[in-house]
């Protein structure tokens, strides 16, 4: 697998999502630890990290799982985000609200 990096601008190196896809795949099926697959692939540990529970929460909440776990996991998650959500229109009701008796 080679770097495939991008220069963008300022000093901040961006790697194609080909590449982010692969380094994710080998971290999860290599059997070697993550600080030694971000040493070899040139990348820094809370880089790749990051890129796993990314890749872990876009599959979470890619629709409907054959396993009944996962389905769980992912239908957990939507419902906190929806209460989050929720939460928060509360709130800006109510300062709204507010805003309108002065």
């Amino acid at each position: 697998m080679t770097n495939e990096k991008k220069r963008g601008p300022g000093r901040h190196t961006h790697f194609t999502n080909e590449f982010k896809a692969e380094a994710v795949r080998l971290a999860e099926t290599s059997g070697r630890p993550l600080r030694v697959t971000a040493e070899d692939l040139g990348i820094g540990l809370s880089t790749l990290g990051k890129w796993i529970s990314a890749a872990r929460e876009a599959d979470l909440l890619s629709g409907p799982h054959e396993d009944a776990a996962k389905e769980l996991a992912r239908l957990r998650k939507e419902n906190e985000i929806l209460r989050q959500e929720r939460d928060f229109l509360k709130k800006a009701a109510a300062f709204f609200a507010k805003e309108t008796v002065k």
